[in-house]
């Protein structure tokens, strides 16, 4: 194996994780979404 490879790896990882960890913080935050069931329910 070449040397330094899992210094590599984790770099690369650790770039990625930060880059989704920024845009995750820009997101508009989502609620629970229940669609709302009609009181009269014919079954």
């Amino acid at each position: 194996m070449a040397d330094n490879f899992l210094e590599k790896r984790m770099e690369a990882y650790e770039a990625k994780k930060a880059a989704y960890l920024r845009k995750k913080k820009h997101l508009p935050k989502q609620g629970l979404r229940f669609p709302e069931r009609p009181e009269d329910e014919a079954l």
